[in-house]
C-alpha cells in the first residue's frame, strides 16, 4: 500500500477495532488506480460522527451534521465521513438533508461519477459496485446511475465533468454529455464562487485543450460569467499552450486575451476573484501591451514590473503565441540581476532627503522626484550613492530652471 494510505491506516484500524466499517474512498483511490499523484486521503465509515469523535483524541467538527469530522492522526488531518444517503435536492445545489446509513454501497451510490465511487479496504482490496474501474480503463467519465438525475441533484456536477476532462484527459460518456446539454440551464442555480473553483481547476489541467471546446459543445459556457457571447473565441482558446502557465493570474490573463476582453476588471470581478488576482492579471496584460516583444524590455520596464511579473508576462506571451523560449526567461533573469537596484527600497535616498535638499514643503512633487531618481539609477544615468544623486538632482534642477 502506498505511503499516503499507509499513514492513514491507523484511523481505519482504530475504527474497525471498535466494530465499525471503514474504507478509503474518493479521489485518492481513483488516482491510485489511474497512476496519478495522490492528494488528500479521505475515509468513509459506518461510525456516526459522535462515535468518531469519541474514538480519536484530536478531532475537528467541520460538518458533523453532514457526517464529516476531521481526524488529526500523526500530525496529518484526514476527513472521516459517515456513510450517508442524500435527501432531495430542491435547489439543484445541495441536498435538503442527509441520512446516515450503515451501508458502503448506499454511500457510494450517491456520488457523482463511477470513477469516484470506488472504495479500498485496509488490505488494498478494491470495492467497485458501479463499474468505476472499467470506466477508468476506457478513459470515460460516467455518472453513477442516470446522468439526468445526478445533474438535476447538483448542477455543478456538469462543470466538474468537464473539469475532469481537463485534469485526466478522459472523454465524456455519450449519455453523460447528452445529459449535460439537456440540463445546462440548471447552472443558473449555481453560485459564482463554486463555478470559479471548477473553472480554475479546468484552466490548470494538462488537457485543457480538450475541455474548453466542451464548454461550448455542451452549452455550459452560456451560464458562466462573461462567456455568453464568447463561444467561438472559447473554442479558439483551446489552441493556446495553457500547460505552460503555472500561476492562476497568468491563466486568467491568458483567458482575457484569448476572449478579447477589452475591460478586464468587470470581467474578472464577475468571477468574484480576489482583488490581488485581478490586479496582477491586469498588470500582466498591461505589460504585455507595453512590451511588444520579449527582447524589447527596457531596464525601466523590467524594474517597474519586477522579475516575477516579467516572467509571467513572457509565459503568457509564449502560451498565446505558441513559442516557448527559455532563453528569453534566462535573459530577463540576467538583466534583472544586473540592475543596480531591484526595488525602490534599495534607493540610497528617500523623501526626507529630497525635501531637505529642496527646502520646501512636502507634496506630490516628492514622489515625482523620487520616481525620476530611480529611473535615472536604473538606466545607469547616475550611481546609487547619496552624494552622486544629490549632484545629479541639483544639475537636473538647474537645467530645468534654465529651460523655463
Amino acid at each position: 500500500m502506498k505511503p499516503p494510505f499507509e499513514q492513514a491506516l491507523g484511523i481505519i484500524r482504530q475504527l474497525k477495532r471498535h466494530g465499525y466499517e471503514a474504507y478509503f474512498v474518493g479521489g485518492a483511490v481513483r488516482d491510485l488506480l489511474i497512476g496519478r499523484a495522490i492528494g488528500d486521503v479521505d475515509i468513509a465509515t459506518s461510525a456516526l460522527p459522535e462515535e468518531v469523535m469519541r474514538l480519536f483524541p484530536k478531532t475537528i467538527d467541520v460538518g458533523s451534521k453532514h457526517g464529516t469530522v476531521v481526524v488529526v492522526h500523526e500530525g496529518t488531518a484526514y476527513e472521516v465521513t459517515t456513510f450517508r444517503t442524500d435527501g432531495d435536492y430542491e435547489d439543484h445545489r445541495r441536498p435538503e438533508s442527509v441520512t446516515f446509513v450503515r451501508s458502503l454501497e448506499e454511500d457510494l451510490k450517491r456520488r457523482d461519477f463511477t470513477m469516484n465511487a470506488i472504495a479500498m479496504d485496509e488490505r488494498g482490496t478494491i470495492i467497485d459496485p458501479f463499474g468505476g474501474q472499467e470506466a477508468i480503463e476506457r478513459r470515460l467519465i460516467c455518472t453513477v446511475g442516470a446522468a439526468d438525475e445526478r445533474f438535476r441533484e447538483d448542477a455543478l456536477r456538469m462543470m466538474r465533468a468537464v473539469r475532469f476532462v481537463s485534469q485526466l484527459g478522459f472523454a465524456l460518456a455519450e449519455d453523460t454529455k447528452r445529459a449535460i446539454v439537456q440540463n445546462a440551464p440548471l447552472m443558473a442555480h449555481i453560485s459564482v464562487e463554486r463555478m470559479t473553483m471548477e473553472m480554475e481547476k479546468l484552466l490548470a489541467g494538462p488537457f485543457v485543450a480538450e475541455a474548453l471546446p466542451l464548454l461550448a459543445d455542451t452549452g455550459l459556457f452560456a451560464y458562466l460569467p462573461g462567456l455568453a457571447a464568447k463561444e467561438q473565441l472559447l473554442r479558439s482558446a483551446a489552441a493556446f499552450r495553457w500547460p505552460w502557465l503555472t500561476k492562476r493570474e497568468e491563466r486568467w490573463a491568458l483567458l482575457c486575451r484569448a476572449l478579447d476582453v477589452k475591460d478586464i476588471r468587470p470581467f474578472l470581478r464577475a468571477w468574484k476573484l480576489p482583488n490581488k488576482v485581478i490586479d496582477e492579471a491586469g498588470a500582466i496584460l498591461a505589460a504585455l501591451d507595453d512590451v511588444p516583444r520579449p527582447e524589447a524590455w527596457t531596464n525601466e520596464q523590467l524594474f517597474s514590473a519586477g522579475l516575477e511579473r516579467a516572467l509571467s508576462v513572457e509565459a503568457v506571451r509564449a502560451a498565446f503565441c505558441g513559442a516557448l523560449s527559455e532563453l528569453h526567461h534566462e535573459e530577463l533573469r540576467r538583466r534583472f540581476a544586473a540592475l543596480p537596484i531591484k526595488t525602490k527600497r534599495e534607493l540610497a535616498v528617500n523623501g526626507k532627503d529630497v525635501i531637505r535638499w529642496a527646502g520646501k514643503p512636502a507634496g506630490p512633487w516628492v514622489k515625482e522626484t523620487l520616481d525620476a531618481i530611480w529611473r535615472a539609477v536604473v538606466s545607469s544615468e547616475v550611481e546609487n550613492e547619496k552624494e552622486r544623486i544629490y549632484a545629479w538632482l541639483m544639475e537636473r534642477n538647474r537645467t530645468h530652471e534654465k529651460n523655463c
